[in-house]
Parts: C-alpha cells; sequence; structure tokens
C-alpha cells in the first residue's frame, strides 16, 4: 500500500492539498482512503465517514473523519471494564460514557488508532492529512517512543514469572499486578508497532504544504532536521496558494515577489531530485471535486528507494584511532543540538525533535570522544575501549 501523509505549517492548506491528492489517485484508477481529524465535508463536498466505515465520495474514493471524543469514550469504557477486578480492589466507581470528557492527547491516539486499522485494509493509497508540521513529527515519533517506554516498564521477561505472582501475593499480603495489565500492554505493542511499520514502509512518504514565505521557510528549515532524525521520507515539497506573477496591484505585487523570492530558495536549497510543486491560487477557497481537480498537488509517483544506511559510520582507526557516525541533519544548527551517551544509546536533541538512538554494535564498544555539525551533517567521534575491543583492531 502506498501511504502519503500530508502536513505542513498551520494554515497552508493542508486538508486541502491532502484531498486533491487522494482524488488524483482515484482518478488514476486507485482504491483510495482519505483520512483527516478535520472536517471534510466543505471540501469534498459530501460528508465522510468514521475509519471503521468510511464513506464513498467518488469511484475509487472513500474518505473517513477521526473522531478523538468518540474514540476516547470508547477506549476508556473498554478499559475500564478490562480492569475491573483492580478498580474493585481499590473502591473506585465506573465512569459513566456520558460524563467522559477527552482529555489532552486523546487526539494522538484516536489518529494513530485510524492508522493502524487503515493500515489493515484493502487500499492501493492512503491519503492521511497530519495535523500541522511540529504536531505531525512528534504523532509519528510518537509509536516508537511509546514501544520503549513499554519495554523499559512492563518487560517481556518479566511475564515468565506470572504463575508465581498468586504465592507472591499470599506472602506479601498485597495483590500483585495482575494478568490484564500485562495483557494491555501487549495488545498496545501490537496495535504501536503495526502503526510504526506503516511509518517506517518504503511506500510511506511525507509530503510538506507550505504557503511561501518567511514564517513558512523557517518553519521547513527548522523541521528538516526533526525529519531526517526520524528517518521520513520526503516525496514532495507543495507550495500552495501560489499568486499569479502579472498583478497590478502594488500591495499584490509585494506579495508576489516574496513568494518568487521563497520559491527560489526553495529549488535551491532543497535536495536535487526533490519535486517542488507549486500549485496556484484558485481565487477562492476550494469547494467540491471540480475545484480540488484543479489542485493535483503532485504525480503519484513511487515513493522512492530509501538509502541502505542514511547514518553511516567512517572507519578511521588506521589513520586516527578512530570511528566517526555521520549523522545527517539538514538545517539544524548547533546551538539547538545536544547529545548524551546512555549506555548503549545515544539521546540525540535538535530543536523541539529528540530520539533515542541506539548505537551500531561497533561503536558499543567505544567511548565518544567529540562531536562537530559540518554542513548539515553532525559526526560523532568514537575511540575504542582497549578493554572491550577485540586484539588486532
Amino acid at each position: 500500500m502506498r501511504t502519503v501523509l500530508v502536513t505542513g505549517p498551520g494554515g497552508a492548506g493542508r486538508t486541502t492539498i491532502a484531498a486533491a491528492t487522494a482524488l488524483a489517485a482515484a482518478r488514476r484508477g486507485r482504491r483510495v482512503l482519505l483520512l483527516s481529524a478535520d472536517p471534510l465535508g466543505d471540501v469534498l463536498g459530501t460528508p465522510a465517514g468514521s475509519p471503521e466505515d468510511p464513506a464513498p465520495v467518488r469511484d475509487g474514493l472513500w474518505a473517513a473523519r477521526v473522531d478523538s471524543g468518540a474514540h476516547f469514550r470508547t477506549e476508556t469504557l473498554a478499559f475500564q471494564e478490562r480492569a475491573a477486578t483492580a478498580l474493585e480492589l481499590l473502591g473506585a466507581r465506573k465512569l459513566a460514557g456520558e460524563e467522559l470528557t477527552e482529555l489532552p492527547g486523546s487526539e494522538q491516539s484516536a489518529l494513530l488508532h485510524a492508522l493502524r486499522r487503515a493500515a489493515s485494509g484493502d487500499w492501493d493509497v492512503l491519503v492521511v492529512d497530519l495535523p500541522p508540521l511540529r504536531d505531525a513529527l512528534a504523532l509519528l515519533a510518537l509509536p516508537g517512543q511509546l514501544r520503549r517506554y513499554l519495554r523499559r516498564l512492563l518487560p517481556q521477561e518479566r511475564q515468565a514469572a506470572r504463575a508465581l505472582r498468586p504465592m507472591m501475593a499470599q506472602l506479601a499480603g498485597i495483590p500483585m499486578p495482575a494478568q490484564w495489565l500485562y495483557e494491555t500492554a501487549a495488545r498496545w505493542d501490537a496495535e504501536l508497532a503495526a502503526v510504526q511499520s506503516l511509518i517506517e514502509d518504503p511506500a510511506t512518504t511525507l509530503r510538506l504544504v507550505a504557503e511561501p514565505g518567511p514564517a513558512a521557510a523557517e518553519a521547513l528549515r527548522a523541521a528538516r532536521a526533526g525529519i531526517a532524525l526520524y528517518g521520513l521520507r520526503v516525496d514532495a515539497l507543495v507550495p500552495n496558494r501560489i499568486l499569479p506573477g502579472d498583478a497590478a496591484d502594488p500591495w499584490l505585487a509585494t506579495l508576489v515577489a516574496q513568494q518568487r523570492k521563497c520559491l527560489d530558495e526553495w529549488h535551491e536549497g532543497w535536495p536535487p531530485g526533490m519535486p517542488v510543486h507549486a500549485v496556484g491560487h484558485l481565487g477562492r477557497d476550494p469547494r467540491g471535486l471540480d475545484d480540488l481537480a484543479l489542485l493535483d498537488s503532485a504525480p503519484e509517483g513511487a515513493a522512492g528507494t530509501p538509502v541502505e544506511d542514511p547514518w553511516p559510520v567512517e572507519d578511521r582507526l588506521a589513520e586516527e584511532n578512530l570511528l566517526v557516525w555521520c549523522l545527517p541533519l539538514p538545517g539544524a544548527v548547533k546551538s539547538e543540538l545536544a547529545l548524551v551517551r546512555r549506555d548503549d544509546e545515544l539521546l540525540l536533541t535538535v530543536g523541539p525533535f529528540r530520539r533515542i538512538v541506539p548505537l551500531p554494535s561497533a561503536l558499543r564498544r567505544c567511548s565518544v570522544t567529540g562531536a562537530a555539525l559540518t554542513d548539515g551533517v553532525l559526526r560523532v567521534r568514537f575511540t575504542p575501549d582497549p578493554d572491550l575491543w577485540p586484539r588486532g583492531h
């Protein structure tokens, strides 16, 4: 399945471009699902369904809206039922569905759940209208982060001792963690693994939508480092709402010049071969399929082949007794970088983005001796630990 994740700075028209992308794929004969947390009725001209029951829009195209409030109530009530025994021991009173109001974070949970459901569907193309850029990158990193927390807090190997828990409870005089806790953790891990697999699939790409201007340029600059940090692939940059170049009004002419300057910088600054597909301003808010057909955001194309080793290790043992880990972070600036070695992991922070990555096996037997950011590449230097490094190297 081909998956296109559409995001961009807030207010750039990403929902409209996502809908246009889905429509273009459907017109090419694909079975397409458009998934969004925002209302789609005005854009498509027809109401959207739910992730469980997407609504048909036209031949080959279905649409679903993620309702975070309904998802929160359903999941909370289901969890309450599974944890009924533990809650009764605590003397808790059950919550009724009508008194539940969604909490912060429920939007991300609902969207991840909808992605997991869509991943198991019979679709040729999945187009996902993500939140604004910074929130979208945090969302896409969330499955891996949550799975790491689950492994640390409820290790799989501890489940082997579950047969001893009744005896331990009698000896200690207190209830031990019930089996439902581990079963719930396993279910969460399986769902998160499915979403993580979708995000990391070579057929999944990010499509960036931005209205050219200084604010969008800065947002994209900061986001490029986060995109590289999380290992995401961008298939196109879509400058949206491009004004015609023959504006006679001085005020409009100034905006046109600003857009043209920003477009030139994007064409020069983004990697060679990266499509920069500009979409013109219709002079009105796009409404309905006829308007969307005028906004074909980019050729559907292929997802592209990922780089085999995006973070290579340079072997300088013979000359300098060093191994250098090269981490491409385009757009990163030195003042926003921080890294910490913790056991066999590297805690890497780039501006608002943070990722904990395992060290390659060779580097686990080395000590960090320095780091430098040059031309958008962070090079971390490692010196072999003589007590751990094999003799003869």
